[in-house]
């Protein structure tokens, strides 16, 4: 069977919950939609995972994602399967493990996936902005106005294709060089949330640029706590 040339685009276990009541304010002070990583942001990186038992949540990832849902913002999971073009993977797996984590971490609205090689060409695969695009799609929000939360470069570079934000945080595979490049970076996921909830979002902070000298100094301080001085570079890009 050919598989789609674009993403699939799956609801949560329980529907398209999480929905903001009212819809979103244009122009408000927090962001319409939350999109989350899944291997390595929102659960432990296992390659090309299709056991249930083996999905273990990162730590904070339940506070993290239940503060969100709590603030009236749509969660969702963004998140490039490549093991499933190159055979390691069946749908009825990744299903599997997607049901587990709603289990473990609550209901999302919004689930998009990429099942396509590195080598397709497709527009979804991050760092392409589709899985970003289409998951604002379904959720009815502005990309402009959504934040995309993960644990490397790929993952800023599809929040910034999309023009949505995207906030790093950082594990023992971030390289560094994706740390530095990133605009704004946290310890965890309670922290990364924090930034878009707390006092900052309350003026929009959330929005800006980090860019100058307080930018730089706030992101190379999230950086240095997130990531040990001299810690091996183990990234070797988006392999999943």
């Amino acid at each position: 069977m050919t598989r789609p040339t674009g993403p699939w685009l799956l609801s949560g276990r329980n529907g398209p919950t999480g929905l903001r009541q009212p819809p979103h304010e244009p122009g408000g002070p927090l962001p319409a939609a939350v999109l989350f990583d899944r291997d390595g942001t929102l659960v432990a990186d296992v390659p090309y995972n299709g056991d249930p038992a083996r999905v273990e949540p990162m730590p904070g990832a339940r506070e993290a994602v239940d503060a969100v849902r709590a603030a009236g913002i749509p969660v969702g999971v963004v998140t490039n399967q490549s093991g499933l073009a190159r055979g390691l993977l069946t749908p009825r797996q990744v299903e599997d493990v997607r049901l587990r984590m709603e289990e473990l971490l609550g209901p999302f609205a919004v689930w998009a996936v990429c099942p396509h090689g590195p080598g397709e060409g497709c527009g979804c695969r991050k760092p392409a902005p589709g899985l970003i695009l289409a998951a604002c799609r379904r959720l009815g929000v502005p990309p402009g106005d959504t934040v995309v939360i993960g644990d490397i470069g790929a993952d800023m570079a599809a929040a910034r294709a999309a023009g949505a934000r995207g906030v790093l945080v950082p594990t023992e595979v971030t390289r560094p060089e994706e740390i530095t490049q990133a605009d704004v970076t946290a310890a965890d996921l309670p922290a990364a949330v924090r930034l878009i909830l707390d006092a900052g979002a309350a003026t929009g902070e959330w929005r800006s640029s980090p860019a100058g000298p307080d930018g730089e100094q706030r992101r190379h301080q999230a950086a240095s706590a997130a990531v040990p001085r001299g810690h091996p570079a183990l990234s070797t890009g988006e392999p999943r």
